[in-house]
């Protein structure tokens, strides 16, 4: 290869080197034009603290806590499930079910959960509404015409 042609490539190379360090430094100085001057005064703060602003409500779609809340009930008689539903769900009152998980005992359970679920709103209708969705599972260890009701409810707002 000639002299005169390294010399051109080695030019080319310097100049394409030269040329991506100046867009560099004007895409720096184009960034930096958008910001505010770090000196430039600032309102002083005054030597009165100020009230702290009340805090929002909260807006927006409820959601629903991670954790369920869980009790037992057992027989077969409508009014004697509403009542144990009453009083187990007692400590709860004011609180509203999204979503509630029956697990009746032996090979019928499902029925028997279906049947718990279907007193859920005799027993606290507050709590358990028709939105409530609810589902009937078996629980196959556990003695018949028994329940074990896990309740996932809405989140309490602002907590």
């Amino acid at each position: 290869m000639s002299r005169t042609r390294r010399r051109g490539r080695i030019s080319v190379v310097v100049l394409a080197g030269w040329l991506f360090a100046d867009l560099l430094l004007v895409l720096a100085l184009v960034s930096m034009a958008d910001r505010p001057d770090p000196l430039a005064d600032r309102p002083k703060a005054s030597k009165q603290s100020p009230k702290p602003s009340p805090s929002p409500t909260p807006t927006g779609p409820r959601s629903v806590e991670l954790q369920p809340e869980e009790f037992r009930v057992k027989g077969t008689d409508k009014g004697d499930l509403a009542a144990q539903i009453h009083k187990s769900t007692g400590r709860w009152a004011g609180r509203e079910a999204a979503l509630v998980l029956t697990f009746g005992g032996s090979r019928s359970g499902e029925a028997y959960a279906h049947r718990v679920n279907s007193l859920l709103d005799k027993g606290r209708p507050g709590m358990f509404t028709k939105k409530t969705a609810t589902d009937d599972f078996h629980k196959l260890g556990d003695p018949a015409s028994t329940a074990t009701v896990r309740v996932y409810f809405y989140t309490v707002p602002g907590g």
